[in-house]
């Protein structure tokens, strides 16, 4: 039988990786083949992501297959959602795209509800409020008369921008595209009324198409640079926790998945969007998953408070491997401070640790003494977090939710798997770690014909792959624990 090979490019805020995905006889196995890095790029108070060096590192990872004379199928490519980039009207890019961490878009929300109410947004839309989202960055970019949108034609999203620069042809992918809170979740079309009341043409988004599109092949001067020929490049689910949750190795709908990253995405999957005056409360957001479904979801800041923490550690010279931060954590005495991980002070401090001792402080708690204090308040109020989020999605599902699927390289932290369980009372089954790839490899399988359904990719994928479990263990305690949380959190 012959072997398929699919080359899944998963880019997210502070890294990409080149994965090889090969299915053969019902099996699948994954090769990571080029880690890149992918840095913020601060110029004259905006930041930007840097799109050409990201271009250069997939065009290295075309040229390593063309090396090792790997038969590449199909490429596909997923990245963070919400930012963009700008195209003139001969196709050229107007400048680097903007990054959801530049300031530019704070006090955005108030200013545009102000032109369209709020509760019509979430109604139109479906979408958690985040300053940064696509709407509110084009609402301030007109405010501010950034020159790139002054003389777009149209915008693309980064997964789409990337494949427009690898294929030369143009697409607008549904689950990237449907983070940008223009998108209306139920007819799956952008809003008009919603970019002209930001200052915008409706004519600078494109039609959307769904996961699995083919965009084009590869440019000829591509294709001849990197010696890897004429690949097609497919739209798979654009956006990381679309391809991550195309990965869950789940039997049935009666699950709740986490996506546990950079950020923590907790939510279920729907036939249908959630649209309800307690979604709208809550800040659920339903955003766009393959097969036309709905990720009914709420955003987490997740291990980017460790992330920032471990950058300073190495700085002032102690950088730890990621076993001993587990270790460090399990050293620490627990339950002795909390702190609310999606507090706006959290966002992007130029000192993390500073940020959260500051949190602690005002909040009358012990302030963390040693890097396993802060290691250890951070798993804990990521579990308690996590417990206050489930609870709201049972009481809007549509269904029972017996399980959570902890997916990413968070579900390799078995000692937060554990704290989770233990918060959440209810199972917890950790893996695949590399579920972002996995969907982006498997989407494209389904667009080779390979596999039919979404839940046959994920029979495949249960069968390939191990995980692991975790049932819930003191539960008095965290519940105890959980009201106290609570209290701290001013909820």
């Amino acid at each position: 039988m012959k072997k398929h090979n699919f080359l899944a490019f998963d880019i997210g805020a502070t890294s990409g990786r080149a994965v090889l995905v090969s299915l053969m006889n019902g099996k699948f196995e994954m090769r990571e083949l080029h880690r890149f890095p992918n840095n913020l790029l601060e110029l004259h108070g905006k930041y930007y992501w840097n799109i050409y060096n990201l271009y250069e590192e997939l065009k290295k990872s075309l040229s390593l297959c063309a090396r090792e004379d790997i038969p590449v199928d199909s490429i596909g490519i997923d990245t963070w959602g919400v930012d963009f980039g700008y195209l003139a009207s001969d196709g050229s890019l107007l400048g680097l795209p903007r990054a959801y961490r530049d300031p530019y878009t704070e006090g955005a929300l108030e200013e545009y509800f102000r032109l369209v109410p709020r509760e019509e947004v979430y109604r139109l839309t479906g979408i958690q409020f985040m300053n940064f989202n696509s709407l509110f960055q084009l609402f301030r970019a007109r405010k501010e008369d950034f020159a790139p949108l002054r003389n777009a034609e149209e915008i693309l999203f980064i997964p789409d921008l990337l494949s427009y620069l690898l294929t030369g042809k143009k697409v607008c992918e549904y689950t990237d595209a449907s983070t940008s809170q223009l998108l209306n979740p139920v007819t799956k079309q952008f809003e008009p009324s919603l970019l002209e009341a930001a200052g915008v043409s409706p004519s600078i988004v494109r039609q959307v198409v769904m996961p699995g599109t083919l965009v084009g092949e590869l440019t000829d001067a591509l294709a001849e640079e990197t010696g890897i020929g004429k690949i097609p490049v497919i739209a798979v689910a654009g956006h990381d926790t679309a391809s991550a949750v195309a990965a869950v190795p789940a039997r049935d709908e009666h699950f709740a998945y986490l996506s546990s990253g950079t950020w923590s995405l907790m939510g279920i999957e729907t036939e249908e969007p959630i649209i309800t005056e307690e979604s709208y409360k809550n800040n659920f957001t339903n955003e766009g998953g393959i097969e036309g479904t709905t990720r009914f979801l709420k955003n987490i800041t997740g291990m980017w408070l460790l992330e920032q923490c471990r950058k300073e550690w190495e700085k002032a010279g102690r950088a730890y491997a990621y076993s001993e931060i587990v270790e460090l954590a399990g050293q620490a005495v627990p339950f002795v401070r909390f702190v609310d991980p999606d507090d706006p002070r959290f966002a992007n401090p130029t000192c993390m640790t500073k940020a959260i001792a500051g949190y602690c402080e005002e909040t009358g708690q012990p302030v963390p003494e040693t890097d396993a204090d802060f290691i250890r308040c951070i798993f804990e109020s990521l579990a308690l977090r996590y417990n206050e989020v489930i609870r709201m999605l049972k009481g809007m599902a549509p269904f029972r939710i017996d399980r959570l699927h902890v997916i990413g390289g968070g579900s390799k932290n078995n000692l937060l798997n554990q704290f989770t369980a233990n918060a959440i009372g209810m199972l917890v089954i950790a893996g695949p770690s590399e579920a972002t790839a996995i969907g982006n490899g498997m989407v494209q399988a389904r667009s080779a014909g390979i596999v039919s359904t979404r839940w046959e990719m994920r029979q495949l994928i249960a069968d390939s792959i191990q995980t692991e479990t975790f049932l819930p263990q003191d539960e008095t305690v965290w519940k105890d624990v959980y009201d106290r949380y609570l209290q701290v959190v001013k909820r």
